[in-house]
């Protein structure tokens, strides 16, 4: 008989309040035990030798060593999956991402005013369970698959005041979502695209806050202009809109372009901003004309909408599961037959390229 164990936790934060929360909320899932906490990284650092957690939560803002610097050491040392516990700032935005790029799995907000420690519970449970799944890598910029060695596309054009137009049919759209590990999945592939492509619309399950930080990230680094997309906003060729933290996208054609819509609607599979209602939210006659792409992440999001864009006619794929950091969604849209191909991360850039210069994208039959 095989013996389960459940999934053990060290949570290190300078607030005891927080401790305490944290190894509330997490113990109340009977996947997850709470192993023991630490007060700053001096301490985790003992805790992790003699515990050996499979996952850690982590505070950036700590006495004596702040976290950043702490999660370079275990990443380094004695790679962990880390959960990042940001403050809903903007410096905390800033440094959550950058945690992101240095290794970290995942970032949540801390909760404060009405933000509710009961809101962020489950979704923190969830957070750890694809954090015990998730595919470590080395913080190198651009790295997509630790154990395959490969040769990175040229560095995209920093962005200049003559643009490169799109001459293509107006109606072509550009949809991607990812969740666990997507965020770094996303970069690699955007700053990989040229400018004049069609408009891209882009749900990351991140936390509200964080999700500005984000797009401005992107757009410091893509050939074309990345932003949050704000409600009313029209979907542009050479701009991509990024779903807000806490607001479900929406695409809508008006006949002279698309524009987005935002709402707070209930959670879809635990996520606000959710993968299938930007996907089932795309007319079925405008099908043909979408190229969309389900990466990276835990659980089943994206891939009902993905399934019904495919059947309308929609081009469509899915991250492979060699470069996934969590191979849950991809997966579910894979074996759902939403996604026609499944494609190492590295070639997602090329693979839409192609596609958006295409008369028409194809929806042959895998």
């Amino acid at each position: 008989m095989q013996t389960y164990r459940p999934i053990r936790v060290l949570v290190v934060d300078d607030s005891a309040v927080v401790r305490r929360l944290v190894t509330e909320a997490l113990n109340a899932d009977p996947e997850i035990e709470v192993v023991g906490t630490a007060s700053d990284p001096f301490i985790a650092r003992d805790r992790i030798k003699e515990l050996a957690p499979d996952v850690i939560t982590l505070d950036l803002e700590m006495p004596r060593m702040d976290g950043l610097t702490f999660l370079g050491i275990i990443m380094r040392e004695r790679p962990l999956p880390v959960i990042i516990m940001s403050s809903l700032t903007k410096e905390g935005s800033a440094h959550a991402l950058e945690a992101l790029r240095l290794g970290a799995v995942d970032v949540l907000g801390k909760p404060g005013g009405s933000y509710s420690f009961g809101d962020l519970g489950p979704q923190l449970q969830q957070a750890v369970k694809a954090a015990a799944r998730a595919r470590l890598r080395p913080a190198v910029a651009g790295n997509s698959a630790p154990s395959a060695p490969r040769v990175r596309a040229p560095a995209p054009p920093v962005k200049s005041a003559t643009r490169v137009p799109y001459s293509g049919d107006p109606r072509r759209l550009i949809v991607l979502g990812a969740s666990t590990g997507g965020t770094e999945a996303l970069r690699e592939v955007l700053v990989n695209l040229p400018d004049g492509l069609p408009p891209i619309a882009i749900v990351q399950h991140i936390p509200a806050n964080f999700s500005r930080a984000f797009a401005d990230r992107l757009d410091s680094l893509c050939a074309f202009h990345v932003r949050e997309a704000a409600d009313g906003d029209a979907l542009v060729p050479g701009t991509a809109l990024v779903a807000p933290g806490n607001f479900h996208l929406f695409v809508r054609w008006t006949g002279a372009g698309y524009r987005v819509e935002l709402n707070s609607g209930p959670q879809v599979w635990h996520q606000r901003p959710a993968v299938d209602i930007l996907f089932k939210s795309i007319p079925d006659n405008l099908c043909p004309h979408v190229i969309a792409g389900v990466l990276t992440g835990m659980g089943k999001d994206g891939a009902g909408g993905l399934l019904r864009l495919r059947k309308s006619g929609a081009a469509t794929f899915a991250q492979d599961e060699a470069s996934s950091v969590v191979y849950g969604m991809p997966r579910e849209a894979w074996e759902q037959g939403g996604a026609e191909n499944q494609l190492p991360l590295d070639s997602m850039a090329a693979h839409i390229q192609r596609l958006a210069t295409q008369t028409r994208p194809s929806n042959a039959q895998r």
